[in-house]
């Protein structure tokens, strides 16, 4: 059947099993939004106030179905405003395929209007990239794009689509589906790992996100459980092992749990699960473990990239635990385990006396919210406080920029979230981020979206305030923002409800109405201008620099 190559990618999409689609419509793509109009009824298209918002969104929507998210912008500033968010998805190994526009074939690098390479400019961001020449390779290319994006690693894929590829016609038959598979560990190759693991009389288990993405949480709860080990959580790892759970330790890392710090110091073997030991972890990659290191991951690269290991498997999370745990003895660990007990009830930091904690909103929000609820979160104190203060009992249920730091992907985050769970959703997100993107506040009106927006606003960027009182002497460069935003106006000039915290007591009632919310709602919260995120343990230092205190 003969077909032009904008339906060939409608039709495609449908084959592959995209049910929903953010978009930001142009010149060079309005052959492919005609298409879209016919096939409204099998692929919602959520249209976004900008294009970066949208690939957050199918960010987001990847994190939370487990599917491969899918943006479509224009050529030029449309598909440049999709950097940042294709990055954010490589960064932090998120399924997506980005679908660009561009100028005709014949007018490529003539500097035409809108015209930009974004196939050259995305190669570092991506896991491969496509600029399509044939319209007879159009449908097998995105047939090898969704596979790419959600096989072995996971990560963005980019599809340029020239405008003249999208009007040509060629016979199009529906690609059959890539199913992803996942070869099984050699049981030899892994055997010096299994031998660390079983010798070891102080285990800690280090979870990083693979995990998530692997579906392997059953698998870890049972490997935990059969080794008695204790488990520490990246942030990309939050909800990878129940917070309820007793051998649960905490957040690893930077800004994780003290009681996490010192168990890896005190450790003799650290199994890494699905993580990357980035420098946010390993901050000293010497002195950060003084145990054996056993790494479990699906991307060969990055063994002993950054920390080195005594022993390692590479494969998918979920097919190594299966595999080797016939051969991991039972055994427990009574003594370890009451030492890692005792460390957990060390070091508690001191609260707040302002008269609005941001880390009581938190805990108000995991009592009166239920296990399964979704929390995101943009960048900075805020994210750092929801890490450490929520507690997150089951995957996907925590979406934030890990790897790229990405202020601004809270609010697109949010939507994505939103559509791909259809229950109600909780962004956290501080002043300097949310004036980063509350326009997307408008597309969640417009979607009818019930989303809870706490707004921690305490008028400075937190987190820089923070590292400029502790290594630049309290010089305070254009990190105060007073910024004269009536969050109240802006609430009711957008459609959305307005709340605000101004007291501590006022936090369990108003959280309570915020998270029962059925349309977006704005929550003010007013806290401090001198709230730390601690404990910290400085760049490049180890867990004997952990800093638990420090004055305003």
């Amino acid at each position: 059947m003969k077909l032009k190559g904008a339906k060939i990618l409608t039709q495609s999409l449908i084959n592959e099993g995209v049910d929903t689609v953010f978009c930001y419509p142009g010149g060079s793509v309005l052959d492919i939004f005609d298409e879209l109009y016919f096939v409204q009824d099998k692929i919602k298209q959520v249209l976004t106030c900008h294009e970066q918002g949208a690939a957050h969104a199918a960010d987001a929507y990847a994190r939370i179905s487990g599917k491969v998210g899918v943006v479509i912008a224009t050529s030029g500033p449309g598909a440049t405003n999709l950097v940042t968010g294709i990055a954010n998805a490589y960064m932090d190994s998120v399924p997506m395929v980005a679908i660009t526009g561009n100028v005709a074939l014949s007018l490529l690098g003539r500097d035409s209007f809108q015209e930009i390479d974004i196939a050259g400019v995305t190669i570092p961001i991506t896991k491969h990239n496509y600029i399509v020449k044939d319209i007879n390779e159009l449908g097998k290319i995105i047939s090898e794009a969704f596979y790419i994006a959600k096989s072995g690693r996971p990560g963005p894929v980019l599809i340029d689509i020239p405008k003249n590829i999208q009007q040509a016609e060629c016979e199009w038959e529906p690609m059959p589906i890539k199913e992803v598979t996942h070869r099984q560990p050699d049981i030899k190759k892994a055997q010096n790992a299994i031998d660390i693991i079983n010798s070891s009389k102080k285990p800690l288990i280090y979870l990083g996100g693979g995990s998530i993405s692997s579906e392997a949480c059953n698998e870890v709860i049972k490997f935990a459980e059969k080794i008695d080990a204790p488990v520490a959580c990246s942030m990309m790892g939050l909800g990878g092992f129940p917070a309820s759970h007793p051998l649960f330790m905490g957040m690893i890392g930077m800004h994780g749990h003290a009681n996490v710090a010192f168990t890896t110091q005190e450790c003799d073997t650290l199994i890494a699960i699905g993580a990357r030991f980035s420098d946010r972890v390993a901050s000293d990659r010497i002195k950060f473990v003084k145990g054996k290191v056993v790494h479990i991951d699906i991307d060969n690269a990055e063994i002993n990239k950054n920390v080195k290991t005594s022993a390692h498997v590479v494969g998918d999370v979920k097919t190594v635990l299966n595999a080797i745990m016939p051969y991991i003895k039972n055994t427990q660990k009574p003594d370890w385990i009451d030492r890692c007990n005792e460390l957990k009830k060390t070091k508690v930091l001191k609260e707040t006396a302002h008269k609005v904690n941001p880390r009581e909103i938190l805990r108000s929000i995991s009592r009166q919210t239920p296990d399964g609820q979704i929390i995101a979160t943009d960048v900075g104190q805020h994210q750092m406080w929801t890490a450490q203060s929520c507690s997150f009992e089951k995957p996907r249920t925590f979406v934030t920029s890990g790897g790229l730091g990405t202020m601004g992907f809270g609010m697109g985050a949010a939507l994505g979230a939103a559509v791909a769970s259809k229950e109600r959703v909780v962004l956290i997100t501080g002043d300097g981020s949310f004036h980063m993107n509350f326009n997307e506040v408008v597309t969640a009106v417009t979607q009818n979206l019930p989303i809870a927006i706490f707004v921690f606003n305490n008028n400075t960027l937190g987190m820089v305030r923070q590292w400029q009182k502790l290594f630049y002497k309290h010089r305070f460069s254009n990190t105060t923002l007073d910024r004269p935003t009536n969050y109240e106006y802006l609430a009711k000039a957008f459609g959305a409800d307005y709340i605000e915290i101004n007291d501590n007591n006022e936090i369990e009632q108003k959280v309570n109405i915020a998270v029962s919310c059925t349309k977006p709602v704005i929550v003010n919260c007013k806290i401090g201008i001198d709230e730390n995120v601690l404990p910290m343990i400085p760049s490049g230092k180890s867990a004997n620099d952990i800093i638990m205190e420090m004055g305003e």
